[in-house]
């Protein structure tokens, strides 16, 4: 009877962390999406900075968590602990917000965001392997699912928000940084007292540190090289926004359609992880692919602003089918001693290859076409999805 129980709760119900852990991310979001749109304005307008200065910081920011993702997954690995790295990387993330909000020169600002992404860039791996270490494996998808829902909800409620506290204390950008500070912190506070480390096999094997790929399975290798080939397409959605501008849309219009997309993205992102862990994330996996594409060649063919009413809603619909269940899929085919290791790994790669392909978007956008960037990454998507044919129907593991 016990038995029955436990196994109808493990189907229908997700674990005490994993809920935790969306909550963290729920309120880190609002912190940090209380703050981002507007340290741009902040630098240029009181600080005096260029938009040289702005893309340098911005830079210099996500290259940091980008590269770091994969160190830090592989120490999460090496000491077997996971709960250590997310607390030291939410808690670098609170403390960006201080440092922003006693900001009086750029520089300053780029510190703050170095702190902000280096927490970034040291949590984010372990944290979604805890995620893994504290779910079966026939739930996976529904809990990366669930948690991006939640993530996906404070970037949101974050920038409404911001522009309420900017309608009732107007450009004072210091005091909005250190009220971002306490969301953070309060996500800090569900972190360290209600997440629980999950017991780790005494039998896992401790690793040595090596920055190849051949410790990785066949089936990981393969789907690397897919999302590889696909993130050369995949700018920065910023193009997707510089889109609609172009199309006549004016900034409220463009606003709303980025509201639309991230409420379609937030609403389907847990049911559609369900969905995954019923028919094999492989599946859903296979066909984001040729669903981006659709989408991409959409932006690249639109000949009137109606359309993308339809398009960013699809957009969100993909972010849905791909975001959680990629880290699902990724914990399904890599041994469980190297797992953080994995997704530090497939973090970092495509982060700096989705770099690249945003540079190289600006480059098609300038110098060939508005809609070139759009048939590229359409383009690219659909060569993934044919790469990723012949993981199609294989077993989990090789």
């Amino acid at each position: 009877m016990a038995s029955s129980s436990s196994s109808s709760q493990g189907k229908h119900s997700l674990p005490r962390n994993v809920w935790i852990l969306g909550l963290v991310s729920l309120f880190n979001d609002i912190a940090s999406e209380m703050i981002y749109p507007i340290v741009p304005i902040f630098l240029t307008r009181t600080l005096g900075a260029s938009a040289a200065i702005v893309g340098i910081i911005e830079g210099i920011a996500e290259a940091t968590a980008s590269v770091l993702k994969v160190f830090s997954g592989w120490l999460s690995d090496r000491f077997r602990h996971r709960k250590k790295f997310v607390i030291a990387g939410y808690a670098l993330s609170a403390l960006a917000k201080l440092v922003l909000s006693l900001a009086s020169i750029w520089w300053h600002v780029l510190g703050a965001r170095f702190i902000d992404r280096f927490g970034k860039g040291t949590r984010t791996a372990a944290r979604d392997a805890l995620i893994a270490d504290s779910t079966a494996e026939h739930q996976r998808g529904a809990a990366f699912g669930m948690h991006r829902a939640m993530d996906t909800l404070g970037a949101i409620i974050g920038p409404l928000l911001a522009l309420a506290l900017l309608h009732f204390l107007g450009e004072r950008f210091t005091l909005i940084f250190l009220l971002a500070f306490f969301p953070g912190l309060l996500a800090l506070g569900l972190l360290f007292w209600g997440v629980k480390e999950p017991p780790r096999r005494s039998d896992i094997q401790r690793l040595t540190f090596r920055l190849s790929l051949q410790q990785f399975t066949r089936p990981f290798k393969h789907f690397l090289l897919v999302s590889l080939v696909f993130a050369l397409g995949n700018s920065s959605d910023a193009f997707l926004i510089l889109r609609a501008q172009s199309m006549g849309y004016t900034t409220t219009q463009t606003v709303f359609l980025y509201v639309l997309f991230n409420l379609f993205f937030a609403g389907l992102a847990y049911p559609i992880g369900r969905l995954s862990d019923r028919l094999g994330a492989r599946r859903v996996l296979l066909g984001s692919f040729f669903f981006f594409g659709t989408i991409y060649l959409g932006f690249a063919l639109a000949s009137g602003p109606r359309l993308l009413i339809a398009l960013f809603p699809l957009y969100g619909i993909y972010m849905a089918m791909s975001e959680g269940i990629s880290k699902a899929y990724i914990t399904q085919i890599v041994p469980e001693n190297i797992r953080a290791t994995a997704l530090g790994t497939y973090y970092t790669l495509t982060g700096l290859i989705t770099f690249f392909a945003s540079s190289l978007a600006g480059l098609m956008w300038h110098y060939l076409d508005v809609r070139a960037p759009f048939y590229f990454g359409a383009g690219m998507a659909f060569l993934a999805g044919i790469l990723f044919l012949p993981a199609y129907g294989r077993k989990t593991r090789d």
